[in-house]
């Protein structure tokens, strides 16, 4: 279960160290995935389909699905399923659409008229994570905000089922999103094609989607090797829950294995103002863990988990902004007392009825989120990590005098000639 440390006892060099995670000290995963990377550069839809019959034990023909195939496994899911689907649809959409308000003209000076518009990223990729769970959700919470922001061209990987195919989850997601064709293909060997383009798949200007360490490596590599952007390192996921006194065991244990189901490399945080609430937490844990269908899953990500006991809330919020957690969640009846404090977290759940598990799906906002520490950083997925803003610029008669000498001054201290002519030829004229 999970170990506790007293956060006063705490040094600095042990609480940088307990809220580490994810490295690779001798870069095994780094050299692993460069050489994926290598692989697809050069051999393209070759050594997709090599990777496809190595890791997803499938002999694929074609790397993608097209519409009528996509059609087809739609069609298998029932109809409870889609409405779930419809809905989370539709709370997905309705709340990233508040995220596009046009910013107004800025007149800095008489006559000098500034102001910045919104492009959409034109080819944009969304990594679907596969593996050992699938996750229909997280292409929602891409898809939506690209077809908002308006990207003309939206390119999906995923890795395929034992039999060539997708779930008719994803399907489905796919037909809400208009998207009509999907790729087959997982891992950091999806991103390596999206980042270089192969025969089958195009090449993107922006990759989006979580992943595993391997996904995440190959994200920052392709990042470093080209002109290709990404949306953030988002890798296993985290979460933190901060209990007091008023938390309920049942639904922090609950949390911590909301959390811990994802993966063995999956991290659940326990920061409780008291070393009993840690104590009931554990045993709620224990009874909880042995009736999950992803019981070993848990359980391995627990055993890499821990709780940290602090004096009072505000004690746990600054841990929590050391740990800067993907999710975090105040399970207090004091929560507004505190959330001013929160500087470094990817979402923030509040209160007692309110799950992760709803962000994760229904709520509306987005769950691809900066884990590892990257929240300091980093914020979630939005519309706004679907466009580029661009800055223009209109300056009148009456604004060139205006702005004339100072322009001329400052790029005279500069030494920089032409760029004085460019203003007097004006003025001038």
């Amino acid at each position: 279960m999970l170990k506790k440390y007293k956060y006063e006892e705490l040094t600095a060099a042990d609480l940088q160290q307990l809220v580490l995670r994810n490295t690779d000290p001798n870069q095994a995963i780094q050299s692993a995935v460069f050489e994926i990377i290598d692989n697809v550069r050069h051999n393209g839809d070759k050594a997709l389909k090599d990777f496809a019959a190595k890791y997803d034990q499938v002999q694929l023909d074609k790397l993608y699905l097209d519409q009528e195939e996509i059609e087809s496994l739609a069609a298998t899911i029932q109809r409870d399923q889609q409405r779930a689907l419809e809905i989370a649809f539709q709370n997905i959409h309705k709340f990233h659409s508040s995220q596009t308000k046009r910013e107004r003209v800025v007149e800095t000076m008489p006559g000098v008229k500034c102001w910045r518009e919104p492009r959409p990223i034109e080819k944009v990729g969304l990594y679907i994570p596969g593996g050992s769970a699938v996750l229909p959700s997280t292409l929602l919470m891409l898809g939506v905000p690209a077809r908002i922001a308006g990207c003309k061209e939206i390119v999906v990987c995923s890795p395929p089922q034992r039999d060539g195919k997708i779930n008719g989850f994803v399907a489905y997601c796919l037909k809400l999103l208009k998207i009509e064709r999907i790729y087959l293909v997982g891992g950091a060997q999806a991103v390596a094609a999206m980042a270089f383009g192969t025969e089958s798949i195009p090449k993107v200007d922006k990759i989006f989607g979580p992943g595993n360490q391997f996904v995440t490596k190959a994200k920052s590599l392709v990042q470093s090797l080209t002109n290709i952007s990404i949306d953030m390192p988002a890798g296993p996921s985290e979460v933190l829950v901060i209990a007091d006194e008023t938390a309920k065991p049942s639904f922090v244990a609950a949390d911590l294995l909301a959390q811990a189901e994802h993966g063995a490399d999956s991290q659940a945080v326990l920061v409780a103002t008291d070393s009993n609430i840690v104590d009931a937490v554990n045993e709620e844990l224990m009874k909880q863990l042995e009736v999950l269908p992803r019981k070993e899953i848990a359980a391995k990500a627990i055993a890499n988990s821990y709780a940290v006991i602090t004096k009072d809330l505000k004690s746990a919020i600054h841990f929590s902004n050391l740990y800067a957690p993907e999710h975090l969640i105040i399970e207090s009846d004091y929560w507004h007392m505190v959330t001013s404090l929160i500087l470094n977290a990817g979402s923030v759940f509040l209160g007692h009825l309110t799950p992760e598990s709803a962000g994760d799906y229904a709520s509306g906002t987005n769950h691809t989120l900066p884990t590892s520490g990257y929240a300091r950083s980093y914020s979630g997925v939005s519309v706004d990590s679907f466009i580029k803003k661009i800055t223009f610029q209109s300056i009148s008669e009456e604004g060139i005098q205006q702005i004339g000498s100072t322009v001329e001054i400052l790029a005279e201290l500069e030494g920089l000639q032409a760029h004085i002519n460019a203003v007097t030829i004006r003025k001038e004229k």
